[in-house]
């Protein structure tokens, strides 16, 4: 019986599938044929996403078993995934890329970076004194993949950092413990995935316990944070935020995020660089190599 794999091309590229394998090349899902969209057992969805929508296009596949995002996050694709569909994501690939533009966050809002590019681009030479992280108290809301990459890299600048996870255990807290722990934090990460305990993690009370002056730096998902709540907070200069993503996104030119103060916003490109590609070409591989051989697939998020 021929097996059917719709994937994007790079994906695929350098991969000898076996002669009864049928590849069909999908870098638009909204491009391949909806004979080939019924027909595939395996779906690769592409990174960037389609012209058509999940619902329609995950609606097209019929006789899918296998449906792979090229994302760590999947809360947006899982409630569309049909029963008895197995459900893989990209989680441990991004976490390098994630954990590096956590980082360069927190030192463009401490170094006062922003500030720096436009006196530049004035062609002004300023002297601006920031703020640095040795020895501040850092908070890492969320202690997956990502949170402990950031760890390891927070801990070169000297921060004292505490981890939060569901459940306590060694030197990490548990998620009951953030009131207690929130007004003493000089640094908040958030590093969490999107779900029903997460979504609006970070609200107006929370915000309300932040010490003068923390900063607040998100590359989990836009919805863990109250934006407007947040937004209330930077007006009133109580905190600074550095955010890789925001609610809405993408954020329309006209919202008010983009011109509060005291604030860093990057276009959610955390895992875009250039170790991506590889990286993820290498991990779809393997899947490919388990998938063919009947064996169970790594990083299955549902079932």
């Amino acid at each position: 019986m021929t097996r059917h794999i719709v994937a994007p091309k790079w994906i695929t590229d350098g991969y000898e599938f076996p002669a009864d394998v049928k590849l069909t090349c999908g870098d638009d899902l909204a491009d391949v044929d909806p004979a080939d969209m019924a027909d595939a057992d395996f779906v690769v969805l592409p990174y960037m996403g389609s012209s058509i929508s999940d619902e329609e296009a995950i609606a097209r596949m019929a006789n899918v078993k296998i449906i792979h995002t090229l994302t760590a996050g999947f809360n947006t694709i899982a409630p569309l995934v049909p029963s008895g569909v197995t459900l893989c994501n990209l989680s441990g690939v991004h976490d390098a890329g994630t954990a590096e533009m956590a980082v360069l966050l927190m030192l463009s809002s401490m170094r006062r970076m922003p500030e720096v590019q436009h006196a530049q681009d004035r062609r002004e030479w300023i002297h601006l004194w920031g703020k640095s992280p040795a020895k501040k108290t850092v908070l890492l809301i969320g202690y997956g993949g990502v949170g402990k990459a950031v760890e390891s890299r927070l801990l070169g600048f000297e921060c004292v950092v505490t981890p939060v996870a569901t459940h306590a255990r060694d030197h990490v807290r548990a998620i009951s413990d953030l009131d207690e722990l929130i007004p003493n934090a000089d640094i908040i990460f958030l590093t969490v995935p999107l779900n029903n305990e997460t979504e609006g993690l970070i609200d107006a009370r929370r915000i309300a316990m932040m010490k003068p002056g923390t900063l607040l730096v998100n590359v989990a998902r836009g919805p863990v944070v109250d934006t407007e709540a947040l937004l209330a907070a930077l007006h009133a200069g109580h905190i600074s935020a550095a955010l890789d993503v925001t609610d809405p996104e993408p954020l329309p030119a006209d919202h008010p995020l983009w011109t509060a103060p005291n604030t860093v916003i990057a276009p959610h490109i955390g895992a875009d660089n250039d170790v991506l590609e590889p990286r993820a070409r290498r991990r779809m591989h393997g899947q490919f190599d388990l998938w063919l051989a009947g064996k169970p697939l790594e990083s299955v998020v549902v079932h």
